[in-house]
């Protein structure tokens, strides 16, 4: 199944550090002060859980998390996590399979959008849009290659890590698609942005407008 990570789903976190160290960890922690109190999430492909757990160091009670991860074995592992007193439902589906009339404070996307084909992208983020609240919080964290510094050595890791996948015939991407274009097109407010690993990683919050 196209962009499933139960192949590797009990190595996945010990690979990630291998090659990119703590750098895809720390993007996604440093953004989960701005999660505001009793906010209702939906966070897709959130892997292992270990964010859960993160999370839960911030804010351990209130939130309502649907926890959105087509792996069944990362939801497996995500389901053992300590995610305090926070409420979590589990759901074993790609986002674009995930229907629900719920709009979401938060909305996280930890290394999402590199997975898709370019058609793909463009569904899975209106779908997303439409399932934000105005005013609402969009925490993206991928990869880019805006950045001209090495960016040289960036495409050579990268095309390794699609190659890797590929090979694997776990993801449909051949190369990565940046996606600031859509946050755009959509006048989405940066609130911070913060690059990781040579800027090879960003990590971004949005907010959507009214």
């Amino acid at each position: 199944m196209v962009n499933n990570y139960d192949k590797i789903a009990a190595h996945y976190d010990k690979l990630s550090r291998l090659v990119f160290f703590k750098s895809q960890v720390n993007a996604q922690i440093d953004q989960l002060k701005f999660i505001p109190k009793g906010s209702t999430i939906l966070l897709v492909g959130g892997g292992t859980g270990w964010i859960l757990e993160e999370i839960a160091k911030f804010i351990p009670i209130g939130l309502s998390i649907i926890y959105v991860e087509l792996s069944a074995k990362m939801i497996a592992l995500s389901k053992v996590r300590n995610f305090g007193r926070n409420k979590v439902e589990f759901v074993n589906a790609g986002i674009e399979e995930f229907e629900t009339d719920i709009k979401f404070d938060v909305i996280l996307t930890p290394f999402l959008f590199d997975n898709f084909s370019q058609n793909r992208i463009m569904l899975v983020f209106n779908k997303l849009d439409v399932q934000l609240k105005n005013n609402g919080l969009w925490f993206l964290v991928d990869f880019s290659l805006t950045g001209q510094n090495g960016k040289w050595w960036k495409l050579i890791l990268l095309k390794s890590v699609y190659l890797f996948f590929r090979i694997l015939g776990i993801i449909e991407a051949k190369s990565l698609i940046e996606t600031d274009s859509y946050f755009i097109e959509e006048r989405y407010e940066k609130l911070e942005e913060k690059h990781y690993y040579g800027t090879l990683i960003k990590g971004i919050i949005y907010q959507k407008q009214n």
